[in-house]
């Protein structure tokens, strides 16, 4: 626990690649590699379960020498197997990493700790868009004024911003999981030729990639780094949608604005200002998203990567990967914490969206003043009504009720918010949201 991880490292996916949990996957993989190569005849199965029980419990392995000297070899795997072939013995040292190479070992780690941390992930992105779901159902048809390029446009519903915020949230997660689903063991031994796997190293992929309930793939992918990059680009893009979603939510809860409000129990406040309640876990899913760009940046500039296998940009990965998966899983738990503590004021929004609708109100009652008045003066009569109704503090619609001298049913219905399709668009993302979720587990 540090300074800011209760920001920065917040929810499952941190705990999910830290170093106890990379211990974990290395351990796993090591375990599952001596399985499979009992299932394909190249060790005994005595030996497998013996380096599968020394894996099983890594508080009696010396890990600490594993630490102490995993720089010194460039990598954790070699200090990890002499630790493990110590631990099972001479007569079962065989049975440990058999065929294989470091980078067999960490690719394969690396994306069972970002199937688990994606796991974490989706399970705060589902939080969130179940609430959203919500929102967008109850307040389907509450005009909100719509704003483009930071002024107030055209009307729109609640509904239908939190409906937006919905398919991006059910986007996301849909394609994490196609990521997620198409993760690749890697086993290719010293150079992608498995020549020390006894003629075996081809089956012996296969039943790894089942052990690890991971894809086989034709061929290694030491340095065709797609896997790394599908992870990287499925992530930045929920890192995005997050952000979005946040930055509407801080925008929406502007003292000036006011239109929803974060309410958390302890949170929000100010040292300097006692009565500022800020939108904290907007902020804060905001503030972790924005550091996914650029790591993000840094995975797609590693895809270039030299020979059989890369000098530096295969070892940037690991820690980068690591922050993206911990920084984009706080984003998610962030934002699924605000979402739940919103609270709407429709009434509010209305209001500011009736203000910026005295235009096309006072537009509908000239049109209907100047078949009678011509269209100078009843430009006027609209404008007096227009400041009468300030004067007064009386909406606009109120005033033009009062008139005799038009069909007022017909003006104020021409001056009415059109929301257009907004309530339709609404229900088919629900319907969407829906389906997903009745056909994911």
């Amino acid at each position: 626990m540090t300074l800011l991880s209760g920001t920065f490292a917040r929810g499952g996916a941190a705990a999910a690649v830290s170093d106890d949990a990379w211990f974990r996957a290395l351990l796993a993989v090591e375990a599952a590699l001596a399985r499979a190569a009992a299932r394909t005849g190249l060790v005994p199965a005595t030996a497998a379960d013996a380096v599968t029980a020394a894996c099983a419990h890594p508080e009696r392995l010396d890990l600490a020498t594993v630490v102490a000297r995993a720089a010194d070899a460039g990598n954790p795997v070699p200090p990890l197997v002499r630790v493990l072939q110590d631990a099972v013995g001479e007569r079962d040292a065989g049975a440990v990493h058999v065929g294989a190479t470091s980078q067999d070992v960490l690719d394969s780690a690396l994306l069972l700790m970002a199937r688990d941390a994606i796991a974490a992930v989706d399970a705060d992105l589902a939080a969130a868009a179940e609430t959203v779901a919500e929102l967008a159902r109850t307040h389907r048809d509450d005009v909100l004024a719509g704003r483009t390029l930071m002024q107030q446009a055209l009307p729109t519903t609640f509904g239908l911003k939190a409906a937006g915020w919905l398919a991006g949230l059910d986007g996301a997660r849909l394609r994490l999981a196609e990521v997620v689903a198409a993760l690749p063991v890697q086993y290719g031994g010293a150079v992608g030729t498995l020549a020390a796997s006894g003629g075996a190293g081809v089956a012996l992929r296969a039943a790894l990639a089942e052990e690890l309930q991971l894809t086989s793939t034709a061929v290694p992918w030491f340095t065709v780094r797609l896997p790394v990059a599908d992870l990287a680009g499925a992530l930045g893009a929920a890192a995005g949608v997050v952000a979005t979603v946040a930055v509407d939510v801080v925008l929406l809860a502007q003292t000036e604005v006011a239109e929803v409000a974060e309410v958390g129990e302890g949170r929000g406040g100010s040292s300097a200002m006692p009565h500022k309640r800020n939108p904290v876990a907007a902020v804060s899913a905001r503030a972790c998203a924005r550091r996914a760009p650029g790591l993000v940046a840094t995975l797609l500039s590693a895809m270039e990567q030299e020979h059989e296998r890369a000098a530096g940009a295969w070892h940037s990965e690991w820690p980068t990967l690591t922050e993206l998966l911990t920084t984009v899983g706080s984003a998610a738990s962030w934002l699924a914490e605000s979402l739940r503590g919103l609270r709407p004021d429709p009434a509010r929004m209305a209001a500011t969206a009736a203000a910026a609708a005295e235009g096309p109100l006072a537009g509908a009652l000239a049109e209907a003043l100047a078949p009678t008045l011509g269209k100078g003066a009843a430009h006027d009569a609209a404008a007096a009504a227009v400041r009468e109704a300030r004067d007064s503090g009386r909406p606009l619609a109120e005033v033009v009720a009062t008139r005799t001298d038009v069909d007022v049913r017909a003006v104020l219905a021409a001056g009415r918010p059109d929301v257009g399709e907004a309530g339709a668009q609404v229900d088919a993302a629900l319907a969407e949201h829906a389906a997903l979720t009745e056909g994911r587990p």
